[in-house]
């Protein structure tokens, strides 16, 4: 047999057994082999069970798309070509939220690279774990390799790659396993996974490396720490169990603890504050959920931020507009944080922190708690005072989420308001089960605000990088996966704009679901916040107007409609591109304007602009 035949041999093999440790067991392929460093990646990553690549493949990764090229034809991995590597890099963190599946970004070198590692972002401050691999610069320092950075800095890609995760470069292909294995280290890991940047130097992805022990590949897989340390949990115990006012704020790691999150409560008579990242952790219903609290909060979660003399943090990273930039909890004296993370866990001062595994930590404590005689006197009726605030944000929301129409200048016509369109929007996904994914601004803020998802597997919202892009791009894992549910990618018109090549490699790839694009022709985030501090809006938007419907209706493949002219249009647009079943966008013109049933307005603090020397003297006076 040949060179060239073998890994033609290898791959039928693996695909007839399943993997690449089947094939060895049943003889069908040698446990030894003479290979190239790219194969080897690739049957690296195999044995991690990472089947799907997406990316932009260019001179910096002929080796691997020409093995990739050898693998799919066996039926083995499946290579999706795209059209922009920073879409690429969203569509992988999207399918792995969706679905669990992993997947590898592939990019050449240079600019690809650099987009893919801007949108690397989301995954990184998402807790999101996708490997990426890059072409890398030539290790015989020929001279510059083209689209290579500038200067003559060594490792200048690793370096760069290395600020935003854990990061290998090949640069002896023996070193293969190790590299794995650190890769594995972080895209599997069980509390904090990122991104991993795999750099193939461009001369060392063909190099054969002669008879490696393909027993020596690593698989993958993260390994769950135990519960805190029982004194801690007592110590927090105790504390709890005097504590009057106790409100806990639920983190993105904290989304899926289910009925253990309403048993704590109980146990410790609090209420619950949710981040934009673990909306849907708790239901709408439950009297101890008083939704959102930050920047963008809500009247009851904030209320319960502001008034709380005890707080426990639960999988959560602090992030600025999630806890009003450290100046959310002005009467809280003592802080009880689960993390698995040490440095989040001991963010706050006057903290019993409780570093472990949240759910055995939790269930400790609860435990724990149970056994403890009610110390408290709890007769301030603390519940009740937050039930107060819960209902009369419910009134609040009612109100401006009616889906009454706005005259809007702008359009010259009566239009929904964001609130209300986002509200007909989860009805109906609620109703035909469909995922939602957001990505960054107004509509954004608005969604989580909104949100009464019973469930966190309802709906996503990138609350880590606000990556405008995100969404539509998000609609790509339709395409990659048969276990990810039909979406809808609600985005504004300039987060669309970002990525509207997402529609084309949807139809390509035979993505299931539609982008809904809610245009208000501005940044209306930013507006809002200019106009909130600044009197005015500036640089925020601009007289460009745009036939969305008429866009994506050039694409063939996409059913565009319009969702304008009020609830029942929306519906039936939203239908429409339901039942075509592929690629669908519906456009949805949303006011923008002075009139307060438009917008949800903001209820806490940020340290941004005008309100930085007043926010920061509050948080200076505060104990925490």
């Amino acid at each position: 047999m040949s060179a060239t035949d073998e890994p033609n041999a290898r791959a039928a093999a693996i695909a007839a057994h399943g993997s690449l440790r089947a094939a060895i067991d049943a003889e069908a392929t040698p446990a030894t082999a003479t290979a190239s460093l790219a194969e080897l990646v690739v049957l690296g990553l195999l044995e991690q069970d990472v089947r799907t690549y997406i990316g932009v493949l260019g001179h910096g990764s002929t080796t691997v798309g020409e093995v990739l090229r050898i693998y799919e034809a066996a039926g083995v991995v499946r290579f999706a070509a795209v059209r922009h590597e920073t879409e690429a890099a969203h569509a992988a963190s999207a399918l792995r939220i969706a679905t669990g599946e992993r997947a590898a970004v592939v990019t050449s070198i240079g600019p690809g690279s650099l987009h893919a590692f801007a949108g690397s972002l989301t995954s990184a401050l998402n807790g999101v774990g996708v490997w990426h691999i890059y072409g890398d610069a030539t290790t015989e320092a020929e001279g510059p390799n083209m689209q290579d950075l500038p200067g003559s800095v060594q490792s200048g890609w690793l370096r760069l790659t290395s600020m935003m995760g854990g990061s290998y470069s090949l640069h002896t292909p023996h070193a293969v396993t190790h590299a794995l294995q650190q890769g594995a280290a972080v895209v599997d890991h069980p509390y904090r996974a990122g991104p991993f940047f795999l750099l193939l130097p461009l001369n060392t992805q063909p190099e054969m490396v002669p008879d490696f022990n393909l027993g020596r590949l690593p698989g993958g897989g993260g390994t769950r720490l135990g519960a805190a340390e029982p004194a801690r949990i007592s110590a927090a115990a105790r504390l709890l169990s005097r504590a009057v006012r106790t409100v806990v704020k639920v983190g993105g790691g904290a989304r899926a603890l289910g009925p253990l999150l309403d048993r704590f409560l109980q146990a410790v008579d609090g209420v619950a504050v949710l981040s934009p990242n673990s909306v849907g952790a708790l239901g709408p219903d439950n009297p101890r959920n008083m939704m959102v609290g930050g920047s963008k909060g809500s009247i009851s979660g904030n209320f319960a931020m502001e008034h709380a003399d005890t707080l426990v943090v639960l999988g959560a990273r602090a992030v600025c507009q999630s806890d009003c930039s450290r100046t959310g909890y002005p009467n809280v004296r003592e802080v009880v944080n689960i993390n698995a993370d040490p440095a989040a866990a001991t963010h706050y001062a006057n903290t019993t922190a409780l570093v472990g595994d949240l759910e055995r930590t939790l269930e400790g404590l609860c435990d724990e708690v149970d056994r403890l005689p009610g110390g408290a006197d709890r007769s301030v009726s603390w519940l009740a005072d937050c039930a107060s605030a819960r209902a009369e944000w419910d009134r609040y929301l009612k109100a401006r989420t009616d889906p009454v129409l706005l005259k809007d200048s702008r359009w010259d016509q009566p239009v929904l308001s964001q609130a209300a369109a986002l509200r007909i929007i989860e009805d109906w996904a609620t109703r035909h089960g469909a995922f939602r994914w957001f990505d960054a601004g107004d509509v954004q803020a608005t969604a989580f605000q909104v949100s009464r998802d019973d469930s966190p597997d309802a709906s996503f919202t990138d609350g880590g990088a606000s990556y405008m892009g995100f969404g539509a791009s998000a609609l790509l894992a339709t395409a990659l996966s048969s276990d990810a549910p039909y979406s809808l990618s609600v985005v504004g018109d300039g987060s669309f704009l970002m990525n509207p090549q997402a529609l084309v490699d949807g139809v390509v790839h035979g993505a299931r679901g539609a982008v809904v694009v809610l245009d208000n022709r501005r940044m209306g985030a930013i507006s809002g916040l200019q106009q909130a501090q600044y009197g005015e809006a500036y640089g925020t938007y601009d007289d460009a107007v745009v036939d969305y419907v008429e866009l994506a209706s050039s694409i063939a493949g996409v059913e565009a409609a319009s969702g304008a002219g009020g609830a029942e249009k929306l519906v039936a647009a939203l239908d429409r591109v339901f039942e075509h079943g592929g690629v669908g966008l519906v456009h949805v013109p949303v006011y923008y304007g002075d009139d307060p049933q438009g917008s949800i307005e903001a209820f806490g603090r940020w340290n941004v602009g005008n309100w930085v020397e007043e926010t920061q003297a509050l948080r200076h006076r505060m104990s925490l």
